[in-house]
């Protein structure tokens, strides 16, 4: 299976596992200005930007920990972006969120970093 099949398998995973938990989805794969954001969801009134991360051992570390600086940056700028396009404000509530599937388990970190960069 290629990594793209892969990734969106996973993105599949993710976006059932935060739909259980109450989230209603509003994006699958935005892609914006600077890059890309797997799932646009909003959980409550809060719009949730997540990158979803897998990795099938813990070999090179766990999937929560595979979003860097760097990847903090564009994720937060395509966030900006949807927010301009959408007609949206700097007080509308927003957060971050990490989805790691490690193996088959699904884990949500909610707030992984902050907007400010």
């Amino acid at each position: 299976m290629n990594n793209r099949k892969k990734g969106t398998e996973f993105e599949d995973m993710a976006a059932k596992y935060i739909t259980e938990h109450g989230y209603n989805i509003l994006e699958r794969n935005y892609n914006g200005r600077f890059g890309e954001i797997d799932i646009i969801a909003k959980d409550g009134d809060t719009i949730c930007f997540c990158e979803v991360k897998y990795r099938r051992d813990n070999g090179c570390g766990r999937a929560l920990e595979a979003v860097g600086y760097s990847k903090q940056k564009k994720i937060i700028s395509v966030a900006r972006y949807y927010l301009m396009k959408h007609g949206l404000d700097e007080w509308t509530p927003c957060r971050f969120d990490v989805i790691a599937v490690d193996d088959d388990e699904v884990t949500v970190l909610k707030n992984a970093f902050e907007g400010s960069q």
